[in-house]
């Protein structure tokens, strides 16, 4: 079996309908799973290219918190990474004097994780959920 993955980018697009699309009909990657919004729009996807993955989703209005209006402001990119102990990640990141935008808390999908920003403006989340490429 394959070591789980531990960094997967994630990206948000103005029309991501078109980006799945050109992932996966140009560039070959697979696609592993797509939630749709309502209006069309994808709410999460994720796509697999060889033991890697990518996780994407429509650019939407943001919640008015501190982690809501840094994404509504991302830098070039947004990503994610799988840690085993997220509460000595986070208290590492503080002690290093990283910006901590949201503090570690349990996610409605079983994940437990916080995120931060980096020096250009990214935005790092590490957590608990391990995306599955799929098998075969």
């Amino acid at each position: 079996m394959a070591e789980p993955l531990t960094v997967c980018p994630g990206l948000r697009y103005h029309d991501a309908q078109a980006a799945l699309s050109l992932l996966r009909d140009t560039f070959g990657f697979t696609e592993v799973v797509r939630y749709e919004n309502e209006d069309g729009s994808i709410a999460h996807a994720e796509l697999a290219y060889g033991n890697g993955m990518v996780m994407l989703g429509s650019v939407r209005d943001e919640p008015d918190t501190a982690y809501g209006r840094a994404r509504a402001q991302l830098g070039p990119a947004s990503l994610y990474v799988v840690v085993q102990d997220v509460d000595a990640h986070h208290d590492r990141s503080v002690a290093s004097g990283a910006a901590v935008l949201a503090p570690p808390a349990d996610q409605d999908y079983g994940s437990r994780e916080y995120t931060v920003r980096d020096p250009e403006g990214n935005l790092w989340t590490f957590g608990t959920y391990v995306p599955q490429p799929p098998s075969g």
